[in-house]
């Protein structure tokens, strides 16, 4: 976005909020409440609030389909309350006149390179496969690099798995695991919450302990959207010119292809395909979740020319029976059919969702490394 156009978007949302910049205490009265948002109700109702003296309209977008009115209050609070909801995690924004803006109460916002997202998390006593659980759990580090093909300096996150720090001798496989178009290299684990979904599954002892690496996929920053050829071709200059030998020589990897899989959602599941299929001598277990494809050659020319490739341990297909992206997923798994290419692939439920990826990683890492 140009800067001139994100400084306008800023400033438009200051008034909108405040009432020409103003705090909150000069609009409402110094006394009263400052404005409490998302409060969830103990029934698992949740009422949003945001204070917009000067908006005529406000929404809550999200949570349900379709955008929710909120009312306006003689003090200027917009508030709407739904539900109950069931437990989970949830994205939400306010639409103020039709901007996009995150809830300015809640301090948990959804890792994007333009954040407008605010996330709300909804607990029970009985947590699910995502969320937090009292069992071992490992470490996520953030590490910055220097990406020579890229000429930056970038940063990637790496899980590794509990008794990670106790074993110095042992070495471990690992997967590499991308995001989707506009989230960062932190939205697998702040929002996706792939380290509890694997310390929940290392503690019932259903997957292989793993690094899990996760990259920031917009490589070309003049790609918006991150998907076009320029971007899957710096994208994997830098993952393996820059990301594999970084992760090598700084983690106890088993540093060959078959302890290396490769997997990501919608952009990063074109990016692991791509990648992937043209490099078996590096990746053996290869992974594309609700991957959008748009040109069934540019993915899969390279494994087309050696359909029965000896070190492919799994190539592992996922989409919902809802996402967009489905018609050309399905157009890609035919052209591996025509040409006998081996592949697990499977319709699920769902759409082009966290709720759906969430489920895929947990679906996924059990397959991972066991022969």
């Amino acid at each position: 976005m140009p800067i001139l156009q994100t400084v306008r978007r800023f400033l438009r949302r200051l008034v909108l909020l405040t009432g020409l910049c103003l705090p909150f205490t000069a609009v409402n009265g110094a006394d009263d409440p400052p404005v409490d948002s998302p409060e969830i109700l103990i029934d698992h109702r949740v009422t949003f609030r945001i204070a917009a003296p000067l908006a005529d309209t406000v929404k809550l977008q999200g949570i349900q389909r379709g955008a929710i009115p909120l009312k306006k209050d003689a003090d200027g609070v917009w508030s709407v309350t739904i539900g109950p909801l069931l437990p989970g995690i949830y994205s939400y924004s306010f639409l103020v006149d039709g901007e996009m803006t995150v809830d300015p109460e809640n301090p948990d916002i959804k890792p994007e390179r333009e954040p407008d997202t605010s996330v709300l998390e909804i607990s029970t006593n009985t947590p699910l496969f995502y969320q937090w659980k009292d069992v071992p759990h490992g470490t996520v580090g953030l590490h910055d690099y220097l990406s020579k093909p890229l000429k930056r300096l970038r940063r990637l996150r790496v899980y590794t798995p509990p008794g990670y720090e106790e074993s110095p001798t042992r070495r471990y496989p690992v997967l590499y695991l991308f995001h989707g178009t506009g989230d960062t290299e932190a939205t697998w684990t702040e929002f996706g919450r792939a380290h509890y979904i694997m310390d929940n599954l290392l503690n019932m002892q259903k997957a292989e302990p793993m690094i899990i690496v996760m990259t920031d996929g917009h490589a070309d920053l003049s790609d918006e959207e991150g998907i076009g050829k320029k971007n899957l071709d710096e994208f994997e200059a830098d993952l393996l010119q820059a990301v594999v030998p970084y992760v090598d020589a700084h983690c106890r990897t088993q540093a060959d292809a078959g302890h290396r899989a490769i997997s990501g959602l919608s952009m990063g599941g074109i990016q692991a395909l791509y990648t992937g299929l043209r490099h078996p001598e590096l990746f053996s277990w290869v992974c594309g979740m609700s991957a959008w494809v748009p040109d069934v050659e540019k993915c899969c020319a390279a494994a087309l020319e050696k359909p029965d490739e000896p070190t492919r341990r799994l190539l592992w297909l996922r989409i919902g029976r809802d996402d967009p992206y489905l018609p050309d997923f399905q157009k890609f798994d035919t052209a591996l059919e025509k040409h006998a290419l081996k592949r697990d692939f499977a319709l699920t439920d769902g759409d082009h969702s966290w709720p759906v990826w969430r489920q895929y990683l947990q679906d996924l890492a059990p397959k991972l490394f066991r022969e």
